[in-house]
């Protein structure tokens, strides 16, 4: 639906225009979008291979095919990397979690192996605090500022999923990308 597009657009605009530092948590997604990002920043210059101390964007991954403590630690390693960026180096930073709702599924998988009795809808019990506590970090400070842009996932376009409408009550603003639009080729697919 062109959320990768939206996404190497930005991190390419604030790379190139502005200067700054981004940072990608891939959460859950499949291996192939993955690579595409990472080859898309690196043809773009946003990654530089040869000189790794210049480039803009550090990527991050826990895939689907990942256990799900190793697709959990993603969503914290994610902001404990942009946090670096804000407070020693005293930067603004740009972080992106693709995909939210897969951080909180990996949280609730890990619950389950943990013999923890789930609670709304199956997740975790400990739910709500988890994703206040991620989302709180996310914040400015007088050495720098963190704004992020979280992909999130609805279980059967359900707005009412425990999930989503924890995640949104954290989120200052939304687009939407719109299935209906994709279907007519029109890319990225942003629902007006």
């Amino acid at each position: 639906m062109g959320k990768i597009v939206l996404i190497m657009g930005l991190i390419n605009n604030i790379a190139k225009a502005h200067g700054g530092v981004s940072i990608f948590g891939g959460v859950g997604e499949r291996t192939r979008e993955g690579n595409d990002l990472y080859m898309e920043m690196k043809e773009s210059g946003v990654i530089n291979k040869k000189n790794i101390a210049e480039s803009k964007v550090p990527l991050v991954y826990g895939q689907m095919n990942e256990p799900p403590g190793a697709r959990m630690r993603v969503g914290l390693t994610s902001p404990t990397m942009a946090e670096y960026f804000r407070d020693v180096n005293e930067q603004d930073v740009l972080l992106f979690i693709d995909n939210i709702f897969r951080f909180v599924q990996a949280r609730s998988e890990v619950s389950a192996l943990l013999g923890r009795m789930p609670s709304a809808v199956g997740y975790q019990p400990t739910f709500s605090t988890e994703m206040g506590f991620l989302q709180e970090r996310i914040t400015s400070t007088k050495e720098g500022s963190i704004t992020s842009i979280q992909a999130v996932y609805i279980p059967t376009d359900d707005l009412t999923n425990p999930a989503p409408a924890t995640t949104f009550a954290h989120l200052d603003a939304t687009t939407v990308l719109s299935r209906g639009l994709a279907a007519k080729g029109i890319y990225p697919a942003v629902d007006p």
